[in-house]
């Protein structure tokens, strides 16, 4: 990451989005309960992926001269709190690195793309759960994956049975079991702004049958709800 990236607001790695400004990370989609702490050393260390942020320089970032507190239980305890929310492990770390008596190191791949180009005004299309998107005139058409807000990609369940895997996973909170979707291709990480093709509408469950035309999940068949998917401008 250069000097002139670390202002990006969004820093992407792996299936986690950390919004540096609003302190928040997410894991595919789903916000992460980070405390003040764990998350300024995790911001810290994404300012210099790769190299060594030794543990004098977070003492001085996070606790100043004038706080007195264990600082050492402190950073450790941070350090351990931020591995958690990582899924990470000391001795086989996918992302935080300890060098004994030296510091810490993020050695996972960061991902912060360039922003594209504005592109010209383009008429606001519509969304395909109205009214006036009749099921019959949807099918066969080609849509827009679409979200609100800051996450740039939706989650969407390859099948049914995986979409029935994710409502018991979200109603229990289990970020690690979705995790594992995720990795098994049960669940597909669709960017913002992918074509899809409706196949089919499902009225009943406010979604559709898509097969993806573009990007890494280019051919696969998806279910999206309705609410994630905007007419494509002709």
């Amino acid at each position: 990451m250069t000097r002139g990236s670390q202002s990006t607001d969004v820093v992407r790695f792996h299936t986690f989005e950390v919004h540096l400004r609003a302190g928040e990370l997410y894991r595919a989609g789903h916000k992460i309960r980070l405390q003040d702490q764990p998350f300024r050393v995790l911001a810290m260390l994404l300012e210099h992926p790769g190299e060594v942020v030794a543990r004098e320089d977070l003492q001085k970032r996070l606790w100043p001269a004038d706080t007195f507190v264990d600082f050492d239980h402190s950073l450790n305890t941070a350090i351990k709190k931020l591995r958690l929310a990582l899924c990470d492990d000391r001795e086989n770390p996918r992302f935080i690195e300890t060098l004994p008596k030296r510091g810490y190191r993020f050695i996972g791949a960061v991902n912060q793309p360039a922003k594209p180009p504005s592109p010209a005004p383009q008429p606001t299309p519509s969304p395909l759960n109205t009214k006036s998107a009749a099921a019959s005139s949807s099918v066969g058409r080609v849509a827009r994956v679409s979200t609100d807000g800051n996450p740039t990609f939706v989650v969407v369940s390859a099948d049914e049975e995986s979409a029935a895997e994710r409502e018991k996973l979200d109603a229990a909170n289990d970020d690690v079991g979705l995790s594992l979707l995720i990795a098994a291709q049960k669940l597909l990480m669709v960017h913002k702004g992918t074509s899809v093709r409706i196949l089919e509408v499902q009225e009943t469950s406010s979604r559709c049958l898509v097969r993806i035309l573009e990007g890494e999940h280019y051919g696969k068949t998806a279910l999206v709800p309705l609410k994630f998917l905007r007419e494509s401008p002709s």
